[in-house]
């Protein structure tokens, strides 16, 4: 029979051990969580319309209710995409009525940009009810030198807005673009 005697060096090489498998599994997956934090935060976004975030969809099947809702149009173009974009006029219509309206988007360089626009609702708590059904915000747009396009957004608000009542008294949405330089710029 062998009887076998564990010294203190062998007990600390033990905890040293388990401690560095610790940080580093700690350490896999806090890079795990940066990676993913990005997906996982626009889901919470387009889930719950935090941060102005708004909704897709295909039609409205909610139908229209009587009161209007004003929606203006803004634009932001950041300095390194050399493009004019004008946005819509605003509209005022009926809740739950699809609209279409256009930004018009031009290239004011001598070679093909490639940009593509995030936007936002304000207020905020209103984006869970702006619903797009089309949108030029959900690809890239290639505009060759001089090149000027329409840029669609189809969209309604939904009528369950009516039911919430911290957005009873709001009478105006503005959907907010900003417009950056692709990583595929020039493609």
């Amino acid at each position: 029979m062998t009887l076998t005697v564990e010294t203190p060096q062998t007990n600390a090489e033990k905890r040293n051990r388990r401690v560095g498998l610790t940080l580093l599994g700690v350490a896999a997956g806090m890079v795990g969580l940066a990676f993913a934090s990005v997906p996982l935060y626009q889901l919470f976004c387009q889930v719950t319309g935090y941060g102005g975030t708004t909704q897709t969809a295909e039609a409205n099947p909610k139908g229209v209710i009587a009161r209007e809702m004003k929606v203006r149009f803004d634009v932001n173009i950041e300095h390194s995409l050399d493009w004019t974009v004008k946005p819509a006029a605003a509209i005022t219509d009926q809740i739950g009525r699809v609209d279409t309206v256009n930004y018009i988007a031009t290239n004011n360089s001598d070679k093909p940009l490639t940009g593509q626009a995030i936007f936002n609702v304000v207020p905020e708590k209103a984006g869970v009810y702006f619903n797009k059904i089309e949108c030029f915000c959900f690809t890239e747009q290639t505009l060759q030198p001089g090149e000027t396009v329409e840029m669609p957004i189809v969209f309604f608000v939904d009528p369950d807005i009516d039911e919430n009542h911290e957005l009873k008294t709001i009478k105006e949405i503005t959907l907010s673009y900003t417009f950056y330089a692709s990583d595929n710029e020039g493609s």
